[in-house]
Order: C-alpha cells, then structure tokens, then sequence
C-alpha cells in the first residue's frame, strides 16, 4: 500500500484501519494519511483482518469439504487461499528473517541478507516445513469437523502476534520502513482489549460445529446434538445395518441394535463429548477451553521468536512481523490439532 503526499491533517481512526487492511490483505481501500498513529491504529485492529482473511478461506475449507473433497485437499486449498489473500507477503518475510536468522552474521548483515529478493536455503526449509505443519494441522482439525473454526482461530491468532510485536518499548532494527512506523505503537490496554475479544469470539465459535455448522453432510446420516449428552442420529434410506457411533451397541432404537431407514439412533456421551455428534468419520469438539489454549501458545511462540529477532538484529522489521504471522497461526492450527483430536 503506497504511502500519500504530507497532509497537514492528523491521521483518524479510518486512515488506520485503510493502513491495516492495504498492508495485511489483498483488498484494496481507498489510501488515508499515513503516520504512526495510524501505523499503531492498525496494529491493533489487524485481528479484525485476519477474522476478515480466516472467514473467507474458511468458507473456501466448508465448501471443499461439502464437496465430499479429502480433508487433505481442502487443507491445501485454505492455506493457499490465505496466502493468496495476504499477497504471500508473510510468508516471503518468514522465509527472509530465517535466511537473516540463520546466516550467524552481525545485525547490519544479516539486515541486508533479509533484503535481498531471493531466498536462501535457511528460508527455503522453514517454509517447507512451516507450510506442512498449518496444512497437516488443520487436515487433522478438518477431520474432526472444527477446520473452518481452528482456521478462523488460526488467522486471529497471527495477527494478533502482530498487536503485541508492536507494544511500547519493542524497536525497530532500521530507521525506515514498516517496522519504523509501527514499533511500539500499540498500548497494552488496547492490546489486551483486543485479544479478549478475539480469544471470546473464538470460543464461541467452537459451539457452531456442535450445531451442525461447518460439517460436511454424510449422504448415510447426519448428526446433531441437543447439547444435554444426547447425540441424535438420523439414518438415511440405504444403509440399513448403520449402527450408532462410538461403538455404543445400546444406542439404536430399532429391536436388534441396528437401526432401518428413516429411524433415529441416540446415543448418549458424557463430559466435554456431550456436545459431540459423528458423521462420516468426522468428530465435533464443543471445548471451550481448546481455542484460547491454541491462541495463548501461538502467542507464546510469536513472542519467543520476536524476542530472538529483536536480540539478533536490534528490533523489528517488516518481515519479522510477517515472520510472527505464519509462526502464530501454525502454532495455533497445532496446538487446536492436539487439544480436538
């Protein structure tokens, strides 16, 4: 996003969210005054696009699974669609900082090493295997029915590594560009407003799969829960020897412990699993607790290298923020992989 002429006018609260979503997505908006005002403004409000980039490939992941595509494949497609919506420009900054990172040379060096338009072997391998970590990850959340919610978590995550890589008192590695603009612009009780709100629209958005959202719909039986340990289970004609998930041979209702076409089969469940209805392979988590983990360790992981960034090359850069980004979300997808399945 291209900077406008001096304006004699204070930057407002628009021009930030202009500068937030021109430099973190695809989308284009109209150019507002740019100033570290504005710079801070938009670090703090990044979550809202990465909620914006995760609801887009999110939708692109329940298409693909509705589709009756693998949860492999539709991985793929909403991590590129991500990438796509971020003009691959973290993950070009990711690959830069490990190149800068890896190379052992002084700050200034290594500076200079991440500013080069190519990509060395150090960058190479870390987006290989950063790139396989987000797609196996959100496969295996996929699979279990909550991908499009751990994607949403996921891109929330990542930019919210971004809110808290610009706090007071975090530098910049060099006197211009972005990372100038935005180091420590953000205040940490904005800071921490912001990621309760997002840690809170997170782990409501777990309950959707316990309603039937963002499930692919089996052609033998869907599934839905009441929420009160009871899972419900609608057979569908053709598959008359279906029994109940999770092995319960007490669950149909049909005499024989099966169930015939057009019945229903109950099951009960107990704990975190009430909320839990099975389809196709698939399991729903209705865990609460799940996304905040995931979003606090990614958050953990995007600190540490933060602070490995800072210590090496004396502060922040454009591509360590972008580095943060791609870090944070594979965490979380990782994290949200361990604690659904």
């Amino acid at each position: 996003m291209s900077e406008t002429p001096p304006s004699e006018r204070p930057s407002s609260f628009a021009d930030g969210v202009r500068l937030a979503i021109g430099t973190l997505s695809v989308f284009t908006v109209r150019p507002g005054v740019v100033d570290r005002r504005a710079g801070g403004i938009a670090m703090t409000v990044a979550p809202f696009v990465g909620a914006l980039i995760g609801a887009v490939a999110g939708a692109v992941l329940t298409v693909a699974l509705w589709l009756e595509i693998t949860p492999l494949l539709a991985s793929v497609l909403a991590v590129a669609t991500v990438a796509l919506l971020t003009r691959g420009l973290h993950l070009d900054g990711l690959a830069d900082l490990a190149d800068g990172l890896g190379s052992g040379r002084p700050a200034g060096q290594a500076l200079d090493i991440m500013k080069r338009s190519d990509i060395g072997p150090f960058g190479v391998v870390t987006l290989i295997f950063t790139l396989l970590a987000q797609v196996a990850a959100l496969s295996e959340v996929a699979a279990a029915g909550a991908g499009p919610t751990a994607l949403f978590t996921a891109c929330v995550a990542g930019r919210l590594a971004l809110t808290w890589a610009c706090r007071a008192g975090v530098p910049s590695a060099r006197p211009g560009g972005l990372g100038a603009m935005v180091a420590g612009t953000v205040r940490r009780g904005p800071a921490l407003a912001v990621t309760a709100l997002m840690l809170a629209l997170s782990a409501a958005l777990t309950l959707l799969p316990s309603i039937g959202a963002f499930s692919p719909v089996s052609p033998a039986f869907s599934g839905a829960s009441d929420g009160r340990d009871l899972s419900v289970f609608y057979v569908s004609p053709g598959d008359p020897g279906a029994t109940p998930p999770h092995g319960d041979p007490g669950a149909a209702v049909s005499p024989g412990g099966s169930a015939t076409a057009g019945e229903v089969m109950i099951s009960e469940t107990n704990g975190p699993a009430g909320l839990a209805a099975a389809g196709a392979g698939y399991r729903r988590s209705s865990s609460l607790w799940g996304p905040c983990v995931a979003v606090l360790a990614g958050l953990l992981a995007a600190w540490a290298l933060r602070r490995r960034a800072v210590r090496r090359l004396g502060g922040i850069t454009g591509d360590v923020l972008g580095a943060l980004v791609e870090i944070s979300t594979a965490t979380t997808l990782v994290v949200y992989a361990v604690t659904v399945g």
